[in-house]
């Protein structure tokens, strides 16, 4: 009996790419998340690009992204930009609506959202706005 890869059991290729189109939609049209569609060029064909290969690899699938890159560093490469927790939030937004429009096992579905969720905190590289440093000491 042979396992499917994350990768396959969701559609392969075709629903990756999918996946990604709908990600940059979301990102394009949503009021809420032009914090992070800033961050991007205005054509997003190379983005799209990058994120189908890096989800390509990362789902068990063809190794596009490590092929043309090498190893995804995803932390470093993301360090120019300012990542705090309402970018990880913007960011899961829209990939939560994308992986809203595939049809998937939903145990699948919960596991790459959890394991999404993961990756996206882990890129944050700011402190929260929120975040409010001690007085310091009157002297």
């Amino acid at each position: 009996m042979t396992t499917l890869t994350p990768y396959d059991a969701i559609g392969g290729e075709q629903a990756i790419l999918s996946l990604v189109d709908r990600f940059y939609f979301y990102m394009h049209i949503l009021p809420e998340t032009q914090s992070i569609r800033a961050m991007h060029q205005p054509n997003l064909a190379s983005a799209k690009a990058k994120l189908f290969k890096f989800l390509s690899g990362w789902l068990d699938g063809p190794n596009l992204f490590i092929e043309e890159f090498g190893h995804p560093m995803l932390r470093a490469r993301h360090l120019p930009f300012a990542i705090g927790e309402s970018e990880r939030d913007q960011w899961m937004l829209c990939m939560n609506k994308a992986l809203a429009e595939m049809t998937m096992d939903p145990h699948l579905k919960t596991n790459l959202q959890n394991a999404l969720q993961q990756l996206a905190t882990h890129m944050i590289n700011q402190e929260s706005a929120t975040h409010v440093e001690p007085a310091s000491e009157i002297q």
